[in-house]
């Protein structure tokens, strides 16, 4: 999610607030001075990585699914990745369903 997150910042210009609201939305809950500190310790580790990475989605995405703790709560992390293995979308969720797994992300990655 920190790789997610930086990203965010970087490429869609977003302020900290704008992705800490992101995160909420698929479960992550972090503050925008974390999203902050992030932003500073692992841009300079990404920034080869982005410019490879500037092309639109694939048309055939992989889910993949794993189970993690988070604060000691076990948790679904499900990761959509294309053709190109550019990471489309990652959600945390406490239920494992095939709503959650396929519904998060359809129709907001067009180019």
């Amino acid at each position: 999610m920190i790789v997610v997150a930086v990203r965010w910042y970087l490429r869609y210009n977003l302020s900290y607030r704008e992705v800490e609201e992101l995160l909420v939305e698929r479960g992550v809950e972090v503050d925008h001075v974390t999203v902050f500190r992030w932003v500073q310790r692992f841009t300079p580790l990404l920034a080869d990585a982005a410019r490879f990475a500037r092309h639109c989605p694939g048309d055939r995405w992989f889910v993949d699914e794993t189970y993690v703790r988070v604060n000691g709560v076990w948790r679904y992390v499900y990761r959509a990745v294309d053709q190109h293995g550019q990471v489309i979308d990652v959600l945390l969720s406490a239920r494992r369903d095939a709503a959650t797994a396929g519904g998060s992300s359809s129709g907001r990655y067009g180019c």
